[in-house]
């Protein structure tokens, strides 16, 4: 890996930074990696626009700035609406299935999905649905060490909230691994089972 440039999205108060940001210090604190993030939100904030730019590299990151993302995370219908178009033609795309209704795949793209938001309250807190795709992408993406963002969750989030925080990490993280063992092999397709 060279560099891999992330665009983390969704609406203000789904901790949409906050998801972005654990992923640049997981790298850059637990995988000896350099990243950088920036973020864009609506004048709005709740509700609004929101999104997290994150870069993760093997070497010095000389622009911090997003050209076109290999791995973009969705969390509302207006930002896949909004940022699916600058993904990657090889990309990797993840969806929240519950808020992005119309995701499709095109050229190379591998689209997966899940139902965090469902996850999250199945969990006990809606809040927690940035955290439940955090561990999702860690799976999927295989980007980064399950442990070391693991660790970066449970250092990162506010008093009290670890063993919920950790709750929905890993939930994310079942989902994606079984997504991987289900997925589709030698172009055969199989329906993705669900992990319980």
């Amino acid at each position: 890996m060279a560099r891999t440039e992330i665009r983390v999205s969704g609406f203000g108060g789904q901790g949409v930074i906050l998801c972005g940001y654990l992923i640049g210090k997981s790298a850059a604190l637990k995988a000896g990696k350099q990243a950088t993030l920036n973020q864009s939100f609506g004048p709005e904030a709740r509700g609004s626009a929101c999104s997290a730019q994150v870069i993760v590299s093997d070497e010095k990151i000389l622009y911090p700035y997003l050209t076109q993302p290999d791995i973009l995370i969705c969390m509302s219908q207006e930002a896949y609406a909004k940022f699916e178009p600058e993904l990657k033609k090889d990309g990797l795309l993840l969806v929240d299935e519950d808020l992005v209704k119309d995701a499709k795949s095109r050229d190379k793209i591998k689209l997966y999905k899940i139902p965090a938001t469902r996850f999250a309250e199945e969990i006990g807190r809606k809040i927690v649905l940035n955290i439940v795709m955090l561990g999702f992408f860690t799976a999927v993406s295989g980007l980064l060490d399950k442990e070391a963002v693991r660790s970066t969750v449970e250092t990162s989030v506010p008093k009290g909230t670890e063993e919920l925080n950790l709750k929905a990490f890993e939930k994310g993280f079942a989902y994606g691994s079984e997504l991987l063992k289900s997925a589709p092999t030698a172009g055969k397709k199989k329906k993705a089972a669900v992990p319980a």
